[in-house]
């Protein structure tokens, strides 16, 4: 005799498949008050084919509830992490890009520990759907009236409930469509098509080198992105108190050194990571939101800022102490020379992701580069990765002549894996990083800022919604400083507003329009018939 309690098991099982929400906050008792359409039409198949037919459709019905099952897994940490669903067909990446995270954060060994325990449940999930598929068709079948009563029950409720949008929980309709998840392949697919032809297209592609950049000849241009720099940390009440006051004071500080300031924001492309994401966006002038876009990207000879200050005589230096291992779409940025975390030659300890602190990052840039007697102008690139996840723990902001290879830093603090376990330490922790990748750049221009120095800095996106709370807009704010009174005259036309704090009424960007922006902007003796629009090669 069948086991009742084994059964209610695979039917509850089968039902997270098709009802359960893929946003952890979604995730209540109500909300699997809902009516699958596909567990009625699958109901009625079991009731019209014969027993080995039924068999085999229980079966390759089973493999796909345990996908989608393992989809909205995906889902959820996509959306706790991301705020975002997972694309089956472009997030492969973040795969990497969580190993990476889990070994800098708990180690190789746990990060081994994790995967194979992921891969593990992978295959139980596959395994147990199956077995749920198969024990619920046999019910259905022998019980053929009753279900068949109660199909037809449910089918006309599901219809009504559609036709009146009804809702238990806001935002999860009672009338359920587990299948259309999926529907949004082919729409990635089409996104495809499309970003090619945005691809084709690139009026600045060539652009005369003496007419590039004309307005900021003999400068030395920083751009640097700070991680996580989003708009929560200037406008969310919980972290804009005690970093606004570090942007005031820095402005004040800088002001007195003689730098100006204006600031915006820019709407990234990606939230709580994804930083490529962002990079690309910026510097290509294309909005670059998903992997597939990326790689596409990275393949062509896009002018990116990077490129045309390249162009114009600067040399071009990425500093990236992400960097941990080959990176092949690097040639696509236009670097003279990249300087990854394994020849920064840091001998301090590891703060977790961040391979070390922004002010050895910042350092050794001003050593290397900024110090030669005889040299171009320099362009660099370089992500600040203290603000980086885990946010544990917060380097502290050292005298500039005893940094030297860094050996002195200490990482003292908790651990990642204790402060998680409490989300107001790990606000907590999140605000202190951005005060003080904030402070070390403040305290860079103030130390080695010159007539010739422009920096601009801006996030490259949101942190994860525990730091933002849901719904947070994917602002980032962006400032430029200058010593020089004509830089900052010749944005003018862009109202961005005096000052390291954008406040609320401050413009807001796409991300991707900054490029073309800079350019126009940047090179006033570049003329519109310079400017033609070519295909990508």
């Amino acid at each position: 005799m069948a086991n009742p309690l084994v059964t209610v098991l695979a039917f509850l099982l089968l039902a997270f498949a098709l009802v359960a929400p893929n946003q952890l906050d979604l995730l209540t008792p109500g909300a699997f008050l809902r009516i699958p359409v596909e567990g009625l039409l699958g109901a009625v198949l079991v009731l019209v084919l014969p027993g080995r037919a039924r068999r085999v459709a229980a079966v390759l019905a089973g493999v796909v509830l345990g996908l989608l099952a393992i989809l909205k897994v995906f889902d959820m940490g996509f959306f706790t992490v991301l705020d975002r669903p997972f694309d089956p067909l472009h997030d492969w990446s973040f795969v990497d890009a969580a190993v990476e995270f889990l070994n800098g954060s708990v180690g190789h060994a746990g990060a081994i520990g994790a995967m194979a325990a992921a891969a593990l449940l992978a295959v139980a999930v596959l395994a147990g759907m199956t077995f749920s598929a198969l024990r619920l068709s046999r019910v259905v079948a022998r019980h053929g009236t009753a279900a068949t009563g109660t199909a037809a029950v449910l089918g006309a409720a599901w219809v009504v409930c559609t036709l009146l949008g009804a809702q238990i929980v806001p935002g999860v309709p009672v009338a359920a469509l587990a299948s259309g998840r999926l529907l949004q392949i082919p729409a990635s697919l089409r996104d495809q098509k499309n970003f090619a032809a945005e691809l084709a297209v690139d009026p600045f592609r060539d652009a005369p080198a003496d007419k590039l950049l004309t307005a900021l000849r003999g400068k030395d241009v920083v751009l640097a992105f700070v991680e996580s720099y989003g708009r929560s940390a200037v406008a969310d009440p919980r972290y804009a108190p005690k970093v606004g006051a570090v942007l005031s004071e820095g402005t004040r500080r800088l002001s007195a050194a003689g730098f100006s300031s204006r600031s915006a924001f820019l709407t990234s492309p990606t939230a709580g990571g994804g930083s490529w994401l962002a990079h690309s966006t910026l510097l290509s002038g294309l909005w670059v939101d998903n992997q597939q876009r990326y790689e596409n990207l990275v393949k062509t000879g896009r002018l990116t800022l990077n490129r045309a200050f390249q162009r114009a005589d600067w040399r071009t230096v990425g500093v990236m102490p992400g960097v941990t291992r080959a990176w092949p779409e690097g040639k696509f940025f236009g670097y003279d020379q990249v300087y990854s975390a394994e020849n920064l030659g840091y001998r301090g300890p590891r703060f977790n992701w961040g391979t070390m602190p922004d002010q050895y990052t910042l350092n050794t840039f001003q050593r290397t580069e900024r110090t030669k007697k005889t040299r171009s102008p320099v362009m660099a690139e370089i992500p600040l990765v203290s603000s980086h996840a885990p946010w544990a723990p917060v380097p502290t902001l050292a005298d500039w002549s005893t940094v030297g290879d860094g050996s002195d830093f200490k990482a003292t603090g908790d651990s990642p894996d204790v402060v998680w376990r409490d989300p107001d330490r790990v606000r907590n922790e999140y605000r202190r990083s951005i005060e003080y990748s904030l402070n070390t750049l403040i305290s860079y221009v103030e130390t080695y800022g010159d007539d010739d120095l422009v920096v601009i800095f801006l996030g490259d996106h949101q942190p994860a919604p525990i730091i933002t709370g849901p719904n947070a807009s994917r602002d980032v704010p962006i400032t430029i400083i200058a010593h020089d009174p004509a830089v900052i005259h010749q944005i003018t036309d862009w109202h961005w507003q005096p000052g390291m704090t954008p406040g609320p009424q401050a413009p807001v960007w796409k991300m991707n329009t900054f490029r073309d922006h800079f350019l126009t902007t940047f090179s006033p003796d570049l003329h519109p018939t310079h400017l033609k629009a070519h295909a990508a090669p």
